[in-house]
């Protein structure tokens, strides 16, 4: 399964894991294909770290969600370069809508003992230059709005990245390296 993100900084397309991520995929899904995605934007950002996105608006608002999901941390995906997994609140079966794609190996957001980590779902297969100019785009201190009110956060955009759209794609798209 596949799906191409297209944001202002460019198209992303991302390879879905539905065998060792069910849940974590089929929830995805259903968020690209209602068209919840478009108009999102990367809200949080951290060189060497991770891009995340998927929950709130183009004036930092959050989007109202399904409900959550339950975490599929030991599913033997790891948190590698390029790989996109569910982001969460520290209640590990807390992931709605909000992703995230590792810009750098993560190793601290596998699952461990005593530790469900943080459940991987797919691979950046191709734009993996747009996840690294997003990631290094300038960030400021800014207001995310939330149902519970305004929460600081100081690794939002200068300049907003946008996610136009997501379509699922009905086979694996040609790459051209």
């Amino acid at each position: 399964m596949y799906v191409v993100m297209e944001t202002s900084k460019g198209n992303v397309v991302i390879e879905l894991d539905h065998k060792n991520a069910p849940a974590s995929v089929e929830n995805f899904l259903n968020y690209v294909n209602s068209g919840y995605y478009s108009g999102t934007v990367f809200h949080r950002v951290m060189r060497d770290f991770m891009i995340q996105g998927g929950g709130f608006t183009t004036d930092l608002t959050q989007k109202p969600t399904n409900a959550p999901i339950k975490n599929e941390g030991g599913n033997g995906l790891s948190n590698s370069k390029f790989s996109i997994a569910m982001a969460r609140t520290n209640d590990p079966n807390s992931a709605t809508s909000q992703f995230y794609i590792n810009t750098v190996d993560n190793p601290a957001l596998n699952s461990k003992s005593g530790r469900p980590g943080y459940a991987v779902f797919g691979q950046v297969i191709d734009g993996q230059d747009v996840v690294k100019a997003i990631e290094v785009v300038p960030t400021t201190r800014k207001p995310l709005n939330t149902p519970q009110g305004a929460i600081p956060s100081k690794d939002v955009p200068v300049d907003i990245v946008q996610i136009i759209s997501m379509k699922q794609l009905a086979a694996k798209p040609d790459i051209k390296k």
